[in-house]
């Protein structure tokens, strides 16, 4: 008979006490492998190494108690809004209740004469003491007060599987299968920064013996997950650095100094600038560029672009603007072809909406190089797109496209260089963390005349007064938009832009009301933005179609209803959209905001007009995918690090990650560690082990 051995990637069902039906309720929490298991941080502890008799409780502490249930009770306030549990327990010494709402069957778990123990806060109710919704076990005879009296861990919750069990399934996995974990970290630099073996972190933050050695066991846990991290994004850059192909040394020439002499309409700012000439410097290195330009919104990325694509052209090399949406791409085309066309450079626009024949024109056009320049959306990715030399690919608001897909253009060309571009403001923790292997350029600052925005909330009670505000701005002859976050009307309660088209169409129909949405026809759409543009309509019911790119200098206005489900970079992308002219602008959010984070975000917005500092916010009330705005596995979704808090344990692992992998490129020397990034990451990362 062969004994079978244990594996890190043993299917969860293999340790003891996990059955089908705990495999699925474990699946909840993302845990399918003993390793998950181990992985399974508590989020959080509670000592209950003191028992409180019941007779010595006091209100106001949070304690441990271990009693027996002397009798049960379920009843339903006089309104049936809320139900009650309440059981009676006793230690022979003293008595007390603990109370528990709206937890449905819980009366049933109960039963005269149990013996159970609770965790939870003490409070003085007619003269007896309860404790308020405590956590509870419920014990076997022989469970001795040894084992409760301890520091716990609470992991995650999932229905149906309780902490008792929980904690019973992790500890079997962490002495049948820690021993298999291996160290990674090499030993010099555990020493250099002071770093705990693993093992003995991994004990150590599901069962403390001190907050000292907790405190010791987190840091090293925190610096794995950044320092994994790191030398993924480090083993990334290493190679887009080190390709098989070089790319074209790109020099700025008769393109570039022509329309920075006769076509550029405004000076540079010092912050445009100062990317131009980091993106330019790039592109005259024969390593692949690979360089991420973030500006607020209306900084002005969009020239920086132009001339990077010009420098392209000087280059003879082919240029390719990569946009998130059919209007953002129409308008980059209509933006940007007029000075493509006065130099005399071919430049088409491709899109999913293109008819077959079109598509076929701009396929052929940019195999044999006679178009210089394409403008897109994702039909840029398409099999049927190649290039004849493209030198240089330009992907914006990069962050719809998630985090690799940039690198699908390095398949279009020998080794194009690739510009990145995002108008959400991304704090500095995250700019290391999703776009750790990319060189950054910032444009600080907008460009001089703006008078800036105004921005207030409303409750819809004054709804009214909005509207009169708006009669007189239209009056100045300035246009607005007015965001709702659904197309149509549902069974909630939120803003719907089809119905609210009619109202405001009712109220403001000589001025001219357009609606935009992304389920229109195409037709449908560009002629909306164009009859906005032109002034043919001056208020644009709109969703949040319009958050990115869109540029109507005359609009002023933005009203945003139901304000609060919306997140702070989202709010702040729309409200981009106005002010970009020479006259100021004003941004009213129509919300009732319920709960304490949703003030705390319509408060930090109205605030603040910065960016970053609004980025800053979203981070702290939201977490890193949201702001990023897609959800990057492995690379934003932390165990146990926090961006916010870790900031220096960040730092120092990504200077540990960089400096390895520039002595040891592929991380030949350490195997172990080597096997690890690629284990963990290799897939979120697009990573390819080498031989």
């Amino acid at each position: 008979m062969t004994i079978r051995r244990a594996d890190l990637s043993d299917p969860v069902r293999f340790v003891k006490g996990v059955g089908p039906s705990r495999e699925r309720q474990l699946a909840n929490l993302g845990v399918f492998t003993a390793e998950d298991l181990l992985f399974l941080f508590p989020r959080r502890y509670e000592d209950r190494r003191t028992l409180t008799p019941l007779s010595s409780l006091r209100p106001g502490t949070a304690t441990t108690v271990i009693a027996r249930v002397v009798a049960v009770e379920k009843r339903t306030t006089a309104k049936k809004q809320l139900s009650l549990t309440t059981v009676l327990i006793s230690d022979g010494q003293g008595m007390a209740k603990a109370v528990w709402f709206n937890r449905v069957g819980l009366e049933n778990t109960f039963r005269s004469g149990l013996r159970v123990a609770l965790f939870g806060r003490v409070e003085l109710r007619n003269g007896v003491p309860q404790l308020v919704a405590p956590e509870f076990e419920v014990l076997e005879e022989d469970d001795g007060e040894e084992e409760l009296l301890s520091i716990v861990p609470l992991y995650p919750a999932t229905a149906g599987l309780h902490q008792k069990t929980l904690r019973r399934i992790v500890r079997t996995a962490l002495e049948e299968y820690l021993p298999l974990l291996e160290e990674f970290l090499p030993v010099s630099l555990r020493e250099r920064r002071r770093l705990c073996e693993l093992t003995e972190a991994m004990r150590e933050i599901h069962y403390p013996t001190s907050r000292e050695n907790w405190k010791t066991a987190r840091r090293r846990l925190v610096f794995d997950e950044f320092f994994l991290l790191q030398a993924g994004l480090a083993l990334r850059r290493n190679r887009a650095e080190k390709p098989l192909e070089r790319a074209p040394s790109l020099v700025r020439g008769h393109f570039v100094e022509e329309y920075m002499n006769r076509f550029l309409p405004f000076v540079l700012t010092e912050g445009q600038r100062s990317a131009v000439e980091d993106i330019l410097s790039d592109m005259e290195r024969t390593a692949p560029m690979n360089r991420l330009l973030q500006g607020d919104v209306g900084s002005g990325k969009t020239v920086v672009a132009l001339i990077a694509l010009l420098a392209a052209l000087d280059g003879e090399c082919q240029g390719a603007l990569l946009a998130p949406t059919e209007i953002l791409a129409r308008q980059h085309f209509l933006r940007l072809s007029p000075v493509f066309t006065a130099l005399g450079i071919p430049c088409a626009l491709l899109t999913g909406s293109l008819g077959v024949k079109e598509k076929k024109e701009v396929y052929a056009g940019l195999e044999s190089g006679e178009i210089a320049v394409v403008i897109g959306t994702h039909a840029l990715f398409s099999e049927g797109v190649s290039f004849a030399r493209l030198g240089l690919a330009i992907v914006d608001e990069q962050h719809r496209f998630g985090v690799l897909q940039k690198h699908t253009f390095r398949a279009k060309g020998s080794a194009p260089h690739v510009l990145v571009m995002t108008a959400t403001p991304i704090p500095r923790t995250l700019t290391l963390t999703v776009y750790g292997d990319l060189s950054v350029s910032v444009i600080s600052g907008m460009p001089p005349g703006r008078k800036g925005v105004k921005t207030s909330a409303v409750s819809p009670k004054k709804l009214p007064a909005v509207l009169r505000f708006l009669k007189e701005r239209f009056h100045l002859g300035e246009r607005a938009y007015w965001i709702c976050p659904l197309i149509e009307e549902s069974d909630s309660d939120l803003a719907a832009a089809t119905a609210r088209f009619e109202d405001l169409s009712a109220e403001f129909g000589a001025y001219g009301v357009g609606l935009l949405h992304g389920r229109l026809p195409l037709a449908e759409k560009e002629r909306a933005m164009e009859d906005f543009r032109s002034g043919v309509t001056r208020l644009l019911v709109s969703t949040t179609v319009v958050e990115v790119g869109v540029d109507v200098p005359e609009a002023t206005v933005m009203v945003v209803e139901d304000a609060v489900r919306f997140g702070l970079s989202q709010l702040h992308q729309l409200r981009g959209r106005i002010g970009r002219g020479n006259a100021e602008g004003f941004c009213i959010l129509v919300c009732t905001p319920s709960t304490p984070e949703s003030r705390q975000r319509i408060e930090a917005f109205c605030s603040s007009d910065d960016g970053f500092a609004i980025a800053e916010a979203d981070l702290r009330l939201r977490g890193p995918g949201e702001v990023c705005g897609v959800r990057q596995s492995g690379v934003t979704d932390f165990r146990i690090a926090d961006l916010l808090k870790d900031q220096e344990i960040l730092r120092l692992a990504r200077a540990e990650a960089f400096a390895l992998v520039g002595e040891d490129p592929e991380l030949r020397n350490t195997p172990l560690l080597a096997d690890r990034v690629f284990h963990v990451l290799g897939r979120s990362l697009n990573l390819v082990e080498t031989a």
